[in-house]
Protein backbone atom coordinates (compact mmCIF):
# COMPACT_ATOMS: atom_id res chain seq x y z
CA UNK A 1 0.00 0.00 0.00
CA UNK A 2 1.44 3.59 -0.93
CA UNK A 3 -0.01 7.03 -0.70
CA UNK A 4 -0.75 9.40 -3.45
CA UNK A 5 2.52 10.92 -3.90
CA UNK A 6 1.07 14.23 -5.81
CA UNK A 7 -1.92 15.03 -4.64
CA UNK A 8 -2.46 18.07 -7.50
CA UNK A 9 -3.05 14.90 -10.01
CA UNK A 10 -5.86 13.17 -8.12
CA UNK A 11 -7.52 15.84 -5.78
CA UNK A 12 -9.97 18.74 -6.82
CA UNK A 13 -12.67 20.24 -4.93
CA UNK A 14 -13.82 21.70 -7.42
CA UNK A 15 -14.47 18.69 -9.80
CA UNK A 16 -15.26 16.08 -7.01
CA UNK A 17 -16.94 13.46 -9.46
CA UNK A 18 -13.77 13.30 -11.35
CA UNK A 19 -11.36 12.92 -8.39
CA UNK A 20 -14.13 10.41 -7.23
CA UNK A 21 -13.42 7.93 -10.35
CA UNK A 22 -9.98 8.82 -9.87
CA UNK A 23 -9.63 7.72 -6.35
CA UNK A 24 -10.95 4.30 -7.71
CA UNK A 25 -8.05 4.70 -10.39
CA UNK A 26 -6.25 1.10 -10.46
CA UNK A 27 -9.64 -0.97 -8.53
CA UNK A 28 -11.28 -1.42 -12.29
CA UNK A 29 -10.47 -5.10 -12.18
CA UNK A 30 -11.94 -6.03 -9.22
CA UNK A 31 -14.83 -3.41 -9.97
CA UNK A 32 -15.74 -5.43 -13.52
CA UNK A 33 -15.98 -8.54 -11.21
CA UNK A 34 -18.09 -7.45 -8.97
CA UNK A 35 -20.39 -6.01 -11.31
CA UNK A 36 -20.18 -9.19 -13.52
CA UNK A 37 -20.86 -11.01 -10.29
CA UNK A 38 -23.91 -8.24 -9.25
CA UNK A 39 -25.76 -8.70 -12.58
CA UNK A 40 -26.03 -11.99 -12.16
CA UNK A 41 -27.04 -12.85 -8.99
CA UNK A 42 -29.60 -9.25 -9.08
CA UNK A 43 -31.41 -10.98 -12.22
CA UNK A 44 -33.82 -12.92 -10.47
CA UNK A 45 -35.48 -9.59 -9.88
CA UNK A 46 -36.06 -8.52 -13.91
CA UNK A 47 -36.66 -12.71 -14.90
CA UNK A 48 -38.68 -14.08 -12.12
CA UNK A 49 -41.70 -11.49 -13.55
CA UNK A 50 -41.45 -12.99 -17.32
CA UNK A 51 -41.37 -16.94 -15.94
CA UNK A 52 -44.14 -15.52 -13.25
CA UNK A 53 -46.14 -14.39 -16.50
CA UNK A 54 -45.79 -17.58 -18.20
CA UNK A 55 -46.98 -19.82 -15.35
CA UNK A 56 -50.28 -17.45 -15.23
CA UNK A 57 -50.52 -18.12 -19.19
CA UNK A 58 -49.88 -21.71 -18.68
CA UNK A 59 -52.96 -21.87 -15.83
CA UNK A 60 -55.11 -19.41 -17.88
CA UNK A 61 -55.02 -20.76 -21.48
CA UNK A 62 -54.13 -24.74 -19.77
CA UNK A 63 -51.33 -24.57 -21.53
CA UNK A 64 -49.30 -28.00 -21.89
CA UNK A 65 -48.11 -28.39 -17.48
CA UNK A 66 -44.27 -29.55 -18.35
CA UNK A 67 -43.69 -25.97 -18.92
CA UNK A 68 -45.18 -24.87 -14.97
CA UNK A 69 -42.23 -27.38 -13.81
CA UNK A 70 -39.88 -25.62 -16.16
CA UNK A 71 -40.44 -22.38 -14.92
CA UNK A 72 -40.46 -24.03 -11.68
CA UNK A 73 -36.81 -25.54 -12.21
CA UNK A 74 -35.15 -21.59 -13.75
CA UNK A 75 -36.68 -20.23 -10.64
CA UNK A 76 -34.77 -22.12 -8.19
CA UNK A 77 -31.89 -22.10 -10.14
CA UNK A 78 -31.61 -18.37 -10.58
CA UNK A 79 -32.63 -18.25 -7.00
CA UNK A 80 -29.62 -20.33 -5.31
CA UNK A 81 -27.31 -18.72 -8.01
CA UNK A 82 -27.79 -15.79 -5.36
CA UNK A 83 -25.33 -16.96 -2.77
CA UNK A 84 -22.11 -17.69 -3.98
CA UNK A 85 -22.42 -14.57 -6.80
CA UNK A 86 -23.38 -12.28 -3.63
CA UNK A 87 -20.34 -13.51 -1.80
CA UNK A 88 -18.01 -13.27 -4.71
CA UNK A 89 -19.43 -9.71 -5.41
CA UNK A 90 -19.36 -8.30 -1.74
CA UNK A 91 -15.50 -9.78 -1.58
CA UNK A 92 -14.40 -7.48 -4.78
CA UNK A 93 -16.64 -4.36 -3.62
CA UNK A 94 -15.49 -4.44 -0.40
CA UNK A 95 -11.64 -5.18 -1.45
CA UNK A 96 -12.16 -2.54 -3.96
CA UNK A 97 -13.48 0.20 -1.59
CA UNK A 98 -11.74 -0.76 1.49
CA UNK A 99 -8.48 -0.32 -0.01
CA UNK A 100 -9.09 3.18 -1.25
CA UNK A 101 -10.71 4.26 1.99
CA UNK A 102 -6.71 3.27 3.25
CA UNK A 103 -4.84 4.94 0.64
CA UNK A 104 -7.44 8.10 1.31
CA UNK A 105 -6.95 8.30 4.75
CA UNK A 106 -2.91 7.18 4.16
CA UNK A 107 -2.86 10.52 1.74
CA UNK A 108 -4.29 12.43 4.28
CA UNK A 109 -2.02 11.42 6.57
CA UNK A 110 1.16 12.05 4.35
CA UNK A 111 -0.35 15.80 3.65
CA UNK A 112 -0.24 16.47 7.33
CA UNK A 113 2.92 15.05 8.03
CA UNK A 114 4.10 17.63 4.50
CA UNK A 115 1.90 20.84 5.47
CA UNK A 116 3.59 23.42 6.93
CA UNK A 117 3.64 24.85 10.98
CA UNK A 118 2.41 27.61 10.13
CA UNK A 119 -0.99 25.45 8.00
CA UNK A 120 -1.34 23.64 11.79
CA UNK A 121 -1.37 26.67 13.58
CA UNK A 122 -4.06 27.88 11.70
CA UNK A 123 -6.16 24.65 11.75
CA UNK A 124 -7.37 23.15 14.34
CA UNK A 125 -6.74 19.53 14.58
CA UNK A 126 -10.19 18.54 15.36
CA UNK A 127 -10.90 19.97 12.30
CA UNK A 128 -8.25 17.24 10.75
CA UNK A 129 -9.31 14.80 12.72
CA UNK A 130 -12.72 14.96 11.43
CA UNK A 131 -11.58 15.35 7.75
CA UNK A 132 -9.53 11.99 8.51
CA UNK A 133 -12.19 9.91 10.37
CA UNK A 134 -15.35 11.48 9.54
CA UNK A 135 -14.89 12.75 5.45
CA UNK A 136 -13.56 9.38 4.31
CA UNK A 137 -16.32 7.60 6.15
CA UNK A 138 -18.92 9.55 4.69
CA UNK A 139 -17.34 8.95 0.91
CA UNK A 140 -16.79 4.60 1.26
CA UNK A 141 -20.21 4.64 2.67
CA UNK A 142 -21.95 6.92 -0.22
CA UNK A 143 -19.21 5.04 -2.61
CA UNK A 144 -21.04 1.47 -1.22
CA UNK A 145 -24.08 2.59 -1.35
CA UNK A 146 -24.44 4.29 -5.08
CA UNK A 147 -23.14 1.05 -6.02
CA UNK A 148 -25.00 -1.31 -4.28
CA UNK A 149 -28.35 0.49 -5.47
CA UNK A 150 -27.66 2.24 -8.54
CA UNK A 151 -26.38 -1.69 -9.35
CA UNK A 152 -29.62 -2.91 -8.28
CA UNK A 153 -31.99 -0.25 -10.19
CA UNK A 154 -29.28 -0.20 -13.94
CA UNK A 155 -29.91 -3.69 -13.82
CA UNK A 156 -33.95 -3.67 -13.07
CA UNK A 157 -34.07 -1.46 -15.35
CA UNK A 158 -32.13 -2.92 -18.29
CA UNK A 159 -33.58 -6.38 -17.40
CA UNK A 160 -37.20 -5.06 -17.62
CA UNK A 161 -36.86 -3.02 -20.84
CA UNK A 162 -34.97 -5.96 -22.69
CA UNK A 163 -37.53 -7.68 -22.03
CA UNK A 164 -41.16 -5.15 -22.77
CA UNK A 165 -39.02 -4.26 -26.06
CA UNK A 166 -39.17 -8.35 -27.03
CA UNK A 167 -42.58 -8.90 -25.58
CA UNK A 168 -44.36 -5.73 -25.62
CA UNK A 169 -42.56 -2.65 -27.39
CA UNK A 170 -45.92 -0.91 -27.86
CA UNK A 171 -45.41 -0.49 -24.09
CA UNK A 172 -41.81 0.92 -23.89
CA UNK A 173 -42.63 4.65 -24.67
CA UNK A 174 -44.67 4.20 -20.94
CA UNK A 175 -41.40 3.68 -19.66
CA UNK A 176 -40.06 6.73 -21.10
CA UNK A 177 -42.22 8.88 -18.59
CA UNK A 178 -40.62 8.18 -15.72
CA UNK A 179 -36.76 8.88 -16.55
CA UNK A 180 -37.05 12.71 -17.52
CA UNK A 181 -39.70 12.96 -14.60
CA UNK A 182 -37.58 11.79 -12.35
CA UNK A 183 -34.47 13.97 -13.71
CA UNK A 184 -36.30 16.97 -13.26
CA UNK A 185 -36.99 16.18 -9.51
CA UNK A 186 -33.23 15.96 -9.24
CA UNK A 187 -32.10 18.65 -10.96
CA UNK A 188 -34.70 20.98 -8.94
CA UNK A 189 -33.62 19.61 -5.51
CA UNK A 190 -29.93 19.38 -5.90
CA UNK A 191 -28.71 22.81 -5.65
CA UNK A 192 -30.77 22.95 -2.46
CA UNK A 193 -29.05 19.56 -1.08
CA UNK A 194 -25.81 20.47 -1.73
CA UNK A 195 -25.54 23.62 0.32
CA UNK A 196 -27.47 22.13 3.04
CA UNK A 197 -24.74 19.37 2.96
CA UNK A 198 -21.96 21.98 2.60
CA UNK A 199 -23.47 23.77 5.51
CA UNK A 200 -24.06 20.60 7.65
CA UNK A 201 -20.00 19.35 7.34
CA UNK A 202 -19.19 22.85 8.42
CA UNK A 203 -20.72 22.90 11.99
CA UNK A 204 -19.26 19.09 12.34
CA UNK A 205 -15.93 20.66 11.84
CA UNK A 206 -16.54 23.21 13.88
CA UNK A 207 -17.98 20.80 16.47
CA UNK A 208 -14.60 18.60 16.32
CA UNK A 209 -12.66 21.22 17.00
CA UNK A 210 -14.78 22.57 19.97
CA UNK A 211 -14.52 18.92 21.29
CA UNK A 212 -11.19 18.45 20.59
CA UNK A 213 -10.27 21.96 22.61
CA UNK A 214 -12.85 21.14 25.22
CA UNK A 215 -10.89 18.23 25.98
CA UNK A 216 -7.17 19.66 26.56
CA UNK A 217 -8.86 22.90 28.58
CA UNK A 218 -10.48 19.96 31.06
CA UNK A 219 -7.52 20.81 33.78
CA UNK A 220 -8.09 24.42 33.27
CA UNK A 221 -12.04 24.40 33.32
CA UNK A 222 -11.96 22.05 36.55
CA UNK A 223 -9.45 24.51 38.53
CA UNK A 224 -11.27 27.57 37.85
CA UNK A 225 -15.20 26.16 38.23
CA UNK A 226 -15.99 27.13 34.66
CA UNK A 227 -17.42 23.92 33.42
CA UNK A 228 -21.04 25.11 33.20
CA UNK A 229 -19.30 28.58 31.02
CA UNK A 230 -17.62 25.36 28.90
CA UNK A 231 -20.80 23.67 28.88
CA UNK A 232 -22.78 26.61 27.05
CA UNK A 233 -20.17 27.08 24.66
CA UNK A 234 -20.31 23.08 23.69
CA UNK A 235 -24.28 23.81 23.75
CA UNK A 236 -23.96 26.91 21.25
CA UNK A 237 -21.80 24.68 19.04
CA UNK A 238 -23.76 21.75 19.70
CA UNK A 239 -27.57 23.39 18.66
CA UNK A 240 -25.61 24.66 15.23
CA UNK A 241 -25.20 21.02 14.73
CA UNK A 242 -28.61 20.29 14.97
CA UNK A 243 -30.23 22.68 13.42
CA UNK A 244 -28.17 22.49 10.36
CA UNK A 245 -28.82 18.62 10.58
CA UNK A 246 -32.46 19.22 10.81
CA UNK A 247 -32.47 21.55 7.40
CA UNK A 248 -30.26 18.85 6.09
CA UNK A 249 -33.26 16.32 7.08
CA UNK A 250 -35.62 17.90 6.11
CA UNK A 251 -34.59 18.78 2.73
CA UNK A 252 -33.81 15.41 2.34
CA UNK A 253 -37.56 14.32 3.61
CA UNK A 254 -38.91 16.50 1.23
CA UNK A 255 -37.18 15.09 -1.91
CA UNK A 256 -38.03 11.39 -0.66
CA UNK A 257 -41.25 12.28 -0.09
CA UNK A 258 -42.14 13.78 -3.47
CA UNK A 259 -39.86 11.04 -5.06
CA UNK A 260 -42.02 8.00 -3.81
CA UNK A 261 -45.05 10.10 -4.63
CA UNK A 262 -43.97 10.33 -8.41
CA UNK A 263 -43.24 6.99 -8.67
CA UNK A 264 -46.57 5.15 -7.23
CA UNK A 265 -48.69 7.70 -9.14
CA UNK A 266 -47.06 6.47 -12.56
CA UNK A 267 -47.07 2.64 -11.55
CA UNK A 268 -50.82 2.84 -11.29
CA UNK A 269 -51.45 4.31 -14.09
CA UNK A 270 -49.50 1.47 -15.79
CA UNK A 271 -51.65 -0.77 -14.08
CA UNK A 272 -54.64 0.67 -15.42
CA UNK A 273 -53.03 1.27 -18.96
CA UNK A 274 -52.52 -2.34 -19.03
CA UNK A 275 -55.36 -3.59 -18.08
CA UNK A 276 -57.49 -1.73 -20.06
CA UNK A 277 -55.37 -2.63 -23.60
CA UNK A 278 -55.48 -6.05 -22.22
CA UNK A 279 -59.18 -6.07 -21.91
CA UNK A 280 -59.69 -4.25 -25.12
CA UNK A 281 -57.59 -6.98 -26.84
CA UNK A 282 -55.10 -4.68 -28.62
CA UNK A 283 -51.40 -5.92 -29.23
CA UNK A 284 -52.36 -9.42 -27.93
CA UNK A 285 -51.97 -9.00 -24.99
CA UNK A 286 -52.12 -11.42 -22.50
CA UNK A 287 -53.03 -11.69 -18.31
CA UNK A 288 -49.97 -12.67 -18.04
CA UNK A 289 -48.01 -9.50 -20.14
CA UNK A 290 -50.25 -7.48 -17.88
CA UNK A 291 -48.75 -8.90 -14.96
CA UNK A 292 -45.39 -8.89 -16.29
CA UNK A 293 -45.60 -5.19 -17.20
CA UNK A 294 -47.26 -4.26 -13.97
CA UNK A 295 -44.43 -5.90 -11.76
CA UNK A 296 -41.68 -4.66 -14.37
CA UNK A 297 -43.21 -1.17 -13.82
CA UNK A 298 -43.10 -1.24 -10.36
CA UNK A 299 -39.00 -2.74 -10.07
CA UNK A 300 -38.80 0.66 -12.99
CA UNK A 301 -40.56 3.09 -10.37
CA UNK A 302 -38.43 1.41 -7.47
CA UNK A 303 -35.22 1.14 -9.18
CA UNK A 304 -35.62 5.14 -10.19
CA UNK A 305 -36.48 6.06 -6.95
CA UNK A 306 -33.86 4.09 -5.53
CA UNK A 307 -31.68 6.36 -7.89
CA UNK A 308 -33.20 9.45 -6.72
CA UNK A 309 -33.07 8.67 -3.03
CA UNK A 310 -29.16 7.99 -3.56
CA UNK A 311 -28.43 11.46 -4.80
CA UNK A 312 -28.86 12.89 -0.93
CA UNK A 313 -26.64 9.89 -0.28
CA UNK A 314 -23.86 10.62 -3.01
CA UNK A 315 -23.95 14.96 -2.04
CA UNK A 316 -22.69 13.87 1.07
CA UNK A 317 -20.04 12.10 -0.17
CA UNK A 318 -18.84 14.76 -2.89
CA UNK A 319 -19.06 17.27 -0.04
CA UNK A 320 -16.74 15.43 1.73
CA UNK A 321 -14.64 14.71 -1.47
CA UNK A 322 -14.44 18.59 -1.41
CA UNK A 323 -14.06 18.67 2.53
CA UNK A 324 -10.64 16.23 1.94
CA UNK A 325 -9.24 18.36 -1.11
CA UNK A 326 -8.98 20.96 1.04
CA UNK A 327 -6.27 19.25 2.93
CA UNK A 328 -4.96 17.39 -0.06
CA UNK A 329 -4.39 20.21 -2.72
CA UNK A 330 -3.61 22.91 0.07
CA UNK A 331 -0.13 24.36 -1.05
CA UNK A 332 1.38 25.38 1.87
CA UNK A 333 4.10 22.43 2.23
CA UNK A 334 7.25 21.93 2.97
CA UNK A 335 8.99 21.40 -0.15
CA UNK A 336 12.46 19.07 -0.17
CA UNK A 337 12.25 17.74 -3.17
CA UNK A 338 15.24 17.95 -5.27
CA UNK A 339 17.13 19.50 -2.51
CA UNK A 340 20.40 19.05 -1.51
CA UNK A 341 20.89 16.28 0.99
CA UNK A 342 22.42 17.11 4.68
CA UNK A 343 25.01 13.88 4.95
CA UNK A 344 26.88 15.81 8.12
CA UNK A 345 26.22 19.10 9.84
CA UNK A 346 28.82 20.60 12.52
CA UNK A 347 26.38 23.56 13.49
CA UNK A 348 27.51 26.48 12.35
CA UNK A 349 24.32 28.83 11.83
CA UNK A 350 24.57 32.68 10.46
CA UNK A 351 21.40 34.82 9.67
CA UNK A 352 22.06 37.25 7.00
CA UNK A 353 19.38 40.29 7.22
CA UNK A 354 16.80 37.65 8.22
CA UNK A 355 13.53 39.04 8.23
CA UNK A 356 9.97 37.23 8.48
CA UNK A 357 6.63 38.13 8.08
CA UNK A 358 3.62 35.80 9.31
CA UNK A 359 1.32 35.07 6.55
CA UNK A 360 -1.73 35.90 8.32
CA UNK A 361 -0.57 39.11 9.34
CA UNK A 362 1.86 40.56 6.55
CA UNK A 363 1.91 44.02 7.77
CA UNK A 364 3.13 43.04 11.26
CA UNK A 365 7.64 42.26 11.50
CA UNK A 366 7.86 39.14 13.51
CA UNK A 367 11.79 39.31 13.00
CA UNK A 368 13.70 42.15 11.27
CA UNK A 369 16.79 42.62 9.69
CA UNK A 370 18.57 39.59 12.39
CA UNK A 371 22.28 39.18 11.71
CA UNK A 372 23.66 36.74 13.82
CA UNK A 373 26.79 34.09 13.68
CA UNK A 374 26.21 30.66 15.67
CA UNK A 375 29.14 29.31 16.05
CA UNK A 376 29.57 25.25 15.93
CA UNK A 377 29.31 23.85 19.58
CA UNK A 378 28.09 27.00 20.99
CA UNK A 379 25.18 27.87 23.31
CA UNK A 380 23.20 31.35 22.48
CA UNK A 381 20.43 32.18 24.52
CA UNK A 382 17.33 34.19 23.11
CA UNK A 383 15.78 36.65 25.84
CA UNK A 384 13.33 39.29 25.68
CA UNK A 385 9.46 39.73 26.37
CA UNK A 386 6.52 38.08 24.42
CA UNK A 387 6.42 39.03 21.16
CA UNK A 388 10.37 39.63 20.61
CA UNK A 389 10.49 37.21 18.08
CA UNK A 390 12.36 34.02 19.94
CA UNK A 391 10.25 31.42 19.31
CA UNK A 392 9.69 32.81 15.39
CA UNK A 393 13.91 32.17 15.57
CA UNK A 394 13.81 28.95 16.67
CA UNK A 395 11.34 27.96 14.36
CA UNK A 396 13.90 29.01 12.11
CA UNK A 397 16.62 27.38 12.98
CA UNK A 398 14.25 23.96 12.80
CA UNK A 399 13.22 24.87 9.48
CA UNK A 400 9.83 25.11 10.29
CA UNK A 401 10.12 28.59 8.87
CA UNK A 402 11.87 30.18 5.92
CA UNK A 403 13.09 33.75 6.23
CA UNK A 404 10.76 36.53 3.97
CA UNK A 405 14.19 38.02 3.10
CA UNK A 406 17.83 37.40 3.89
CA UNK A 407 19.47 34.37 4.49
CA UNK A 408 20.12 31.42 6.91
CA UNK A 409 23.15 29.39 6.30
CA UNK A 410 24.04 25.73 8.03
CA UNK A 411 27.76 25.35 7.82
CA UNK A 412 27.85 27.94 5.39
CA UNK A 413 25.10 26.14 2.76
CA UNK A 414 22.13 28.24 2.48
CA UNK A 415 18.47 25.92 4.65
CA UNK A 416 16.31 27.13 1.58
CA UNK A 417 18.20 24.26 -1.04
CA UNK A 418 18.40 21.77 1.99
CA UNK A 419 16.16 18.53 2.63
CA UNK A 420 15.40 19.96 5.94
CA UNK A 421 13.93 16.49 6.34
CA UNK A 422 17.60 15.16 6.11
CA UNK A 423 18.75 18.10 8.67
CA UNK A 424 16.68 17.28 11.36
CA UNK A 425 18.14 14.09 11.52
CA UNK A 426 21.28 15.86 12.96
CA UNK A 427 18.57 18.10 15.19
CA UNK A 428 16.95 17.44 18.54
CA UNK A 429 14.06 19.84 20.05
CA UNK A 430 13.13 20.06 23.92
CA UNK A 431 10.03 21.88 24.18
CA UNK A 432 8.21 23.28 26.97
CA UNK A 433 5.81 20.37 26.92
CA UNK A 434 7.34 17.59 26.05
CA UNK A 435 5.36 15.62 23.50
CA UNK A 436 5.15 12.06 24.66
CA UNK A 437 2.93 8.91 23.44
CA UNK A 438 0.75 6.35 25.24
CA UNK A 439 3.56 2.83 25.28
CA UNK A 440 6.18 2.52 27.08
CA UNK A 441 9.49 4.07 27.90
CA UNK A 442 11.52 2.57 25.62
CA UNK A 443 8.97 3.30 22.93
CA UNK A 444 8.98 7.01 23.89
CA UNK A 445 12.25 7.38 24.27
CA UNK A 446 14.09 5.36 21.21
CA UNK A 447 11.35 7.29 18.85
CA UNK A 448 12.36 7.69 15.55
CA UNK A 449 15.91 5.31 16.49
CA UNK A 450 14.01 2.00 17.01
CA UNK A 451 17.28 0.03 16.10
CA UNK A 452 18.92 1.74 19.33
CA UNK A 453 20.07 -1.10 21.79
CA UNK A 454 18.64 -1.20 25.00
CA UNK A 455 21.79 -0.51 26.74
CA UNK A 456 22.09 2.25 24.78
CA UNK A 457 18.73 3.50 25.95
CA UNK A 458 19.54 3.36 29.50
CA UNK A 459 22.96 5.23 29.21
CA UNK A 460 20.63 7.97 27.30
CA UNK A 461 18.04 7.56 30.68
CA UNK A 462 21.36 7.81 33.17
CA UNK A 463 22.79 10.90 31.18
CA UNK A 464 18.97 12.61 31.54
CA UNK A 465 18.72 11.62 35.45
CA UNK A 466 15.43 9.63 34.27
CA UNK A 467 16.79 6.69 34.74
CA UNK A 468 15.71 5.70 38.98
CA UNK A 469 12.51 6.60 38.43
CA UNK A 470 11.95 4.83 35.03
CA UNK A 471 13.25 1.82 36.89
CA UNK A 472 10.90 2.32 40.13
CA UNK A 473 8.63 2.39 37.31
CA UNK A 474 9.24 -0.69 35.39
CA UNK A 475 11.97 -0.28 33.34
CA UNK A 476 12.28 0.05 30.00
CA UNK A 477 8.63 -1.88 29.46
CA UNK A 478 6.72 0.47 32.19
CA UNK A 479 3.72 2.12 30.04
CA UNK A 480 4.34 5.84 30.75
CA UNK A 481 0.09 6.36 30.06
CA UNK A 482 -1.70 8.80 27.49
CA UNK A 483 0.62 11.91 27.10
CA UNK A 484 2.81 10.78 29.82
CA UNK A 485 -0.09 11.15 32.42
CA UNK A 486 1.48 8.37 35.08
CA UNK A 487 4.54 11.04 34.90
CA UNK A 488 5.18 14.60 36.82
CA UNK A 489 6.28 17.15 34.43
CA UNK A 490 9.70 17.01 35.52
CA UNK A 491 10.00 13.38 34.52
CA UNK A 492 8.46 14.04 31.39
CA UNK A 493 10.45 16.19 30.60
CA UNK A 494 13.72 14.28 31.56
CA UNK A 495 12.08 11.56 28.66
CA UNK A 496 11.92 14.31 26.45
CA UNK A 497 16.05 14.93 27.21
CA UNK A 498 16.55 11.11 26.95
CA UNK A 499 15.24 10.89 23.51
CA UNK A 500 17.20 14.27 22.60
CA UNK A 501 20.47 11.92 23.86
CA UNK A 502 19.83 8.91 22.08
CA UNK A 503 19.76 11.11 18.48
CA UNK A 504 22.97 12.41 19.55
CA UNK A 505 22.37 15.85 17.74
CA UNK A 506 24.33 18.74 16.56
CA UNK A 507 21.77 20.88 16.83
CA UNK A 508 19.90 21.56 19.88
CA UNK A 509 17.08 23.69 20.24
CA UNK A 510 15.39 24.10 23.88
CA UNK A 511 12.11 26.41 23.94
CA UNK A 512 11.33 27.21 27.73
CA UNK A 513 12.46 23.59 28.59
CA UNK A 514 12.58 24.38 32.62
CA UNK A 515 9.82 27.67 32.68
CA UNK A 516 6.71 24.89 34.04
CA UNK A 517 9.35 22.94 36.88
CA UNK A 518 9.36 24.00 40.21
CA UNK A 519 12.65 24.19 41.94
CA UNK A 520 13.82 20.51 42.70
CA UNK A 521 12.89 19.16 39.20
CA UNK A 522 14.25 22.05 37.67
CA UNK A 523 17.86 21.28 38.96
CA UNK A 524 17.67 18.01 37.90
CA UNK A 525 16.72 18.72 34.48
CA UNK A 526 19.19 21.30 34.14
CA UNK A 527 21.70 18.77 35.13
CA UNK A 528 20.72 16.90 32.10
CA UNK A 529 20.17 19.87 30.16
CA UNK A 530 23.65 20.67 30.77
CA UNK A 531 24.98 16.93 29.68
CA UNK A 532 22.98 17.11 26.58
CA UNK A 533 24.35 20.88 25.42
CA UNK A 534 28.06 19.55 26.02
CA UNK A 535 29.72 20.13 22.76
CA UNK A 536 27.04 20.97 20.38
CA UNK A 537 25.21 24.13 18.98
CA UNK A 538 22.53 25.14 20.98
CA UNK A 539 19.82 27.59 20.81
CA UNK A 540 17.33 28.23 24.23
CA UNK A 541 14.58 30.49 24.71
CA UNK A 542 13.95 30.81 28.70
CA UNK A 543 12.00 32.60 30.86
CA UNK A 544 13.95 32.71 33.98
CA UNK A 545 17.62 34.26 33.32
CA UNK A 546 18.59 32.75 36.14
CA UNK A 547 18.61 29.47 33.81
CA UNK A 548 20.76 30.94 30.86
CA UNK A 549 23.42 32.82 32.72
CA UNK A 550 25.88 30.04 31.78
CA UNK A 551 25.01 30.51 28.07
CA UNK A 552 28.50 31.75 26.10
CA UNK A 553 26.06 34.57 24.38
CA UNK A 554 23.17 36.15 25.58
CA UNK A 555 20.79 37.77 22.56
CA UNK A 556 18.38 40.23 23.73
CA UNK A 557 15.70 40.47 21.38
CA UNK A 558 12.66 43.51 21.50
CA UNK A 559 10.00 43.85 18.61
CA UNK A 560 11.73 41.16 16.12
CA UNK A 561 15.42 42.85 16.24
CA UNK A 562 18.25 41.80 17.77
CA UNK A 563 19.17 44.77 20.32
CA UNK A 564 21.96 43.42 22.56
CA UNK A 565 24.24 40.23 22.50
CA UNK A 566 26.90 39.24 24.67
CA UNK A 567 27.81 37.29 27.92
CA UNK A 568 25.68 37.57 30.90
CA UNK A 569 29.17 39.83 32.66
CA UNK A 570 29.43 42.04 29.51
CA UNK A 571 25.56 42.52 29.19
CA UNK A 572 24.99 43.45 33.16
CA UNK A 573 28.32 45.40 33.10
CA UNK A 574 26.56 47.13 29.94
CA UNK A 575 24.08 48.20 31.73
CA UNK A 576 21.13 48.24 29.04
CA UNK A 577 18.27 46.18 27.81
CA UNK A 578 19.53 42.88 29.18
CA UNK A 579 20.40 44.87 32.58
CA UNK A 580 16.67 45.91 32.98
CA UNK A 581 15.36 42.35 32.45
CA UNK A 582 17.49 40.82 35.30
CA UNK A 583 16.61 43.50 37.26
CA UNK A 584 12.94 42.59 36.66
CA UNK A 585 13.37 39.26 37.14
CA UNK A 586 15.17 39.50 40.49
CA UNK A 587 12.38 42.12 41.17
CA UNK A 588 9.91 39.51 40.64
CA UNK A 589 11.91 36.37 42.31
CA UNK A 590 12.52 38.34 45.48
CA UNK A 591 8.62 39.29 45.63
Amino acid sequence: MTAVTDPQDVYDGAHPVRTLRRMFRGQGGRLTVATAAFAVKHSPIWIIPLLTANVIDVVVEHQPLHELWVSAVLMAVLIAQNLPLHQLYVRMLSRSVRTVETNLRMALAQRLQELSIGYHRRVSAGVLQAKIVRDVENVVESSRQAFDSGMAAITTLTGAIVITAIKVPEFLPVYAVAVPAAAALVVSMRRRMTARNAAFRAEVENMSARVSEMTHLIPITRAHALERDELDRMGATLVGVRDAGIRLDVTNGWFGALSWILMQLLSVACLIGAAWVAWTGRFGMTAGDVTMLSSYFVALTGSVTAIMSLTPIITKGLESVRSMSEVLTEPDVERNAGKAVVDDVHGDVQFHDVTFHYADAPDEVAVEALDLHVRAGETVALVGPSGSGKSTVLNMVIGFLAPTSGRILLDGRDMAGLDLRTYRRFLAVVPQESLLFEGSVRDNVTYGSHDLSDDAVLEALRGANALGFVEQMGGLDAVIGERGARLSGGQRQRLAIARALVRDPRVLVLDEATSALDTASERLVQEALARLMAGRTTFVVAHRLSTIRGADRIAVMRDGRLVEIGSHAELVSADGAYAELERLSSGATNA
